[in-house]
């Protein structure tokens, strides 16, 4: 199946509004034209090249004009405000050394074990939402870790691996902390070199993960269709045999398949997306509750946040909305702050597509007193807050208003 994102602007429009199950005279009458314009419109006979226009387009087809446009949120011109470019810049370098080839660069390496401890360390920053205190940690970690691997891989053995472990969770880690800051080429970069190491840690379940972090970086960009078949491959690969119950075997290859699910989303494939999110259900069930192997936070509930992101990706918000009123509270807040964040995000987005900026207002307010950094620096969460103070009439509340301010969104 082709691709939305990929679809001319005029047949991207037909598609979200047979997804919103309006007829062409309907969507006519919300906008204010005639049939015929719409119908042009769809068949790429007229132009679609106002900006007003396509505004007025997407609210009523209730989704963001960026997706009616066929992109992955933009990184902001010259990054994403807020975030201090130096730092950023050096991840960057750090990511550019090619140390291992010279024998004489090699500094003596870090003690494998306290390595071990500062990358565990940063996994829970990155789960606790924490991306400034990455950004500024991450460049010498990175390098921690490739001099390591430089100089343990060439001695071989389970030092050798185990160095190449790290190695390939330090990129993961750089790759989603990246994502999160809109630098998603990066954030594809480094997720690439932690599948090339990950293999020579012969690890499959952290190749898996890596994968994961490939596809995300891959979504990020526009590029389902490769998401999609990646995971999935991989996901069937490392499928448990019948009775095997292995937690993290399971909580990988139920991470691969919400990631598969959620390519399909972006590819408008509901049915695929349907048969992933089951399949996970299943597998969740088996890994049980509160398990975080290989930093996956794979869980039922964690399950259910993905069916919402998948929804609002798909254009349902009322479904995410669903999703969040049905689901305790106590259950969503066994889950760290960067997962429930996230979830108030998507689900703000879910309130925005139903037409309710003022819910989506108060969760974008919630998500960002939980986990600060989740709602100032995410690209999403900024286009977001833009759409909802669009569309608020008259003045915004005071604490939107507030939020807007401070993430640097203008009013």
């Amino acid at each position: 199946m082709t691709s939305p994102h990929e679809l001319p602007i005029g047949r991207r429009v037909a598609y979200w509004r047979m997804r919103r199950r309006m007829s062409q005279q309907v969507f006519a009458d919300r906008l204010g034209k005639s049939k015929s314009w719409v119908d042009k419109i769809e068949r790429g006979v007229r132009r679609l090249d106002k900006f007003s226009v396509l505004h007025e387009i997407a609210d009523v087809l209730q989704i963001d004009v960026q997706l009616l446009l066929g992109r992955a949120p933009a990184r902001q011109p010259g990054g994403t405000p807020g975030v201090n470019q130096g730092e950023v810049d050096a991840i960057r370098s750090a990511l550019e050394r090619y140390d291992s080839v010279s024998v004489a660069a090699w500094p003596k390496p870090a003690d494998l074990n306290e390595l071990g401890k500062a990358i565990s360390h940063a996994w829970l920053t990155f789960q606790y939402a924490r991306y400034t205190v990455l950004t500024r940690a991450l460049p010498k970690l990175i390098r921690d870790a490739q001099t390591a691997d430089s100089v343990y891989v060439a001695a071989g053995g389970e030092a050798g691996q185990y160095a190449a472990h790290l190695l390939g969770q330090v990129y993961q880690i750089t790759s989603s902390t990246l994502r999160k800051l809109g630098e998603y080429e990066l954030a594809w970069l480094a997720a690439d070199r932690s599948v090339t190491v990950s293999q020579r840690a012969n690890d499959p379940l952290l190749t898996g993960i890596a994968t994961v972090r490939v596809a995300d970086a891959m979504l990020a960009l526009g590029r389902a269709r490769p998401a999609f078949e990646v995971t999935l491959t991989v996901a069937n690969q490392l499928a448990p045999a019948n009775g095997q119950a292995e937690p993290a075997r399971l909580s990988v290859h139920g991470t691969l398949l919400l990631q598969g699910a959620m390519a399909a989303a972006q590819m408008g494939d509901t049915p695929t997306v349907h048969d992933l999110i089951t399949e996970a259900q299943k597998t969740a069930k088996r890994v049980g509750r509160d398990q975080n192997h290989y930093w996956t936070s794979f869980s039922p509930t964690n399950v259910l946040l993905h069916k919402a992101a998948a929804a609002v990706e798909l254009g349902d918000g009322q479904q995410a909305v669903d999703i969040h009123r049905r689901l305790p509270e106590a259950e969503l807040n066994t889950l760290l702050p960067e997962r429930r964040a996230h979830f108030l995000l998507d689900v703000a987005r879910g309130y925005a597509q139903t037409g309710d900026v003022r819910r989506a207002g108060e969760l974008l307010v919630h998500a960002a007193r939980l986990a600060p950094d989740e709602i100032r620096y995410r690209p999403t969460a900024r286009a977001v807050i833009t759409n909802v103070l669009r569309r608020t009439r008259g003045t915004p509340p005071p604490p939107i208003a507030q939020l807007a301010e401070h993430i640097g969104v203008d009013m």
